[in-house]
């Protein structure tokens, strides 16, 4: 992608700015899970390293522009600490006396963690004097929140535009690194996987990935309405009523673009999805009163075959309601397939990323985006602001 990294600049005592993603969930002022505060540690470890003052900004949960108590970033403070080992300092604002005060307390090697950007209504929309104020701490940028870079707000796009310099930490280098190559590079054979509930919430990866993958597997209910646009029943299976024409022309443009889209042959079905259903294999059309729930066994054979000899695999949406131990089988199969595979493999999106990391092979992916709606954003072709705010080399 050409952009300048971490490593390109001069940071030697200088106050550095970095966007990172501390969007965690919290259980009583503790944080729940603290996978995106250990995905930013490389990034915040080489600053330290090379005597910055690193000053971290990150939006937590939606506050709506005022300060809420129940988004504050201190328990996040606390566990970044313990993670690092050594102190990380709080500033109770983002922007104003108090946090210049403590951006000015810091010597080459510390960090200081600043609150919710969020409780600012400049954040969200992207007012300039805000990312004045947020830049006016800092000599330098560095952007570290895949995760963020599509929204053009205050602390992604609009506080780049204000340094001489912006930069991409090391996780958002790998995640231009791998999607750059699904995106503008892309290895045939060439296979998508594509879950999830609705066609119309995917249409435009949907139709970028028709561009450069070789075939594209469809599983998760969105799989449905494509079967019911070709005739076949579906009991009450979860349906995309409002765009199951489209899903027929999907299949029409595969057609004509010389690329197959691999639909299930099976499923499982239940009365209803609930941990205790019984499930029960099926043949490709859903009995009435029915609903499916997961890939069937012969629709694993056939996307594992479709996958064995990939080279590249970009995989986004689960095959079926995976939480749910009797329906976990198909998707937990595709991510062993994936895992197996020699292809240069890309898992994005929440549900997949969880089902990878439930599976066990999260290892054994050459790359697990952190960016949901950036990562599809980004394979759709889509410019995103807080990536093109950073300097170009």
């Amino acid at each position: 992608m050409g952009k300048l990294t971490v490593e390109q600049l001069e940071v030697e005592g200088k106050a550095i700015l970095v966007r990172v993603d501390f969007n965690v969930p919290l259980n009583d002022g503790h944080v729940g899970d603290d996978t995106r505060i250990r995905a930013a540690l490389p990034t915040i470890r080489h600053l330290i390293q090379r005597g910055a003052k690193v000053v971290l900004a990150s939006h937590l949960g939606r506050p709506k522009g005022e300060a809420n108590p129940k988004y504050t970033l201190r328990p996040v403070a606390t566990r970044l600490q313990e993670l690092l080992g050594s102190p990380v300092a709080f500033s109770p604002d983002v922007v104003g006396d108090a946090a210049k005060s403590a951006v000015e307390a810091m010597s080459p090697g510390d960090v200081l963690l600043l609150e919710n950007v969020r409780y600012h209504a400049g954040e969200e929309a992207n007012d300039p004097e805000f990312a004045k104020a947020l830049a006016n701490l800092a000599d330098g940028f560095v952007s570290d929140a895949f995760g963020t870079v599509h929204r053009a707000h205050a602390s992604t796009a609009g506080v780049a535009a204000l340094f001489p310099q912006a930069a991409c930490g090391f996780l958002i280098a790998k995640e231009l690194e791998f999607l750059g190559q699904a995106l503008f590079q892309p290895q045939s054979p060439y296979v998508a996987i594509v879950g999830g509930a609705k066609v119309g919430d995917k249409i435009a990866v949907i139709n970028s990935l028709l561009e450069r993958a070789d075939k594209l597997l469809i599983g998760g209910a969105m799989a449905y309405t494509f079967l019911k646009a070709l005739g076949h029943t579906v009991g009450t299976s979860l349906l995309d009523e409002p765009n199951l024409e489209l899903a027929g022309k999907l299949i029409e443009q595969s057609k004509a673009q010389g690329k197959e889209i691999m639909l299930p042959v099976d499923h499982l079905i239940a009365d209803k999805p609930a941990p205790d259903a019984i499930a029960e294999t099926c043949n490709i059309d859903i009995p009435d009163g029915k609903m499916a729930l997961d890939i069937g066994p012969n629709t694993v054979r056939n996307y594992q075959a479709a996958l064995s000899g990939a080279k590249m695999i970009v995989w986004n949406g689960p095959m079926g309601m995976f939480e749910m131990p009797p329906f976990q089988k198909g998707t937990f199969a595709i991510a062993y397939a994936v895992a197996d595979s020699n292809a240069v493999s890309i898992v994005g999106g929440g549900d997949s990323v969880a089902a990878a990391n439930q599976a066990g092979v999260s290892d054994r992916i050459s790359h697990i985006s952190t960016g949901g709606g950036a990562s599809l954003e980004f394979l759709e072709g889509k410019q995103l602001p807080g990536i093109v705010a950073l300097t170009e080399v």
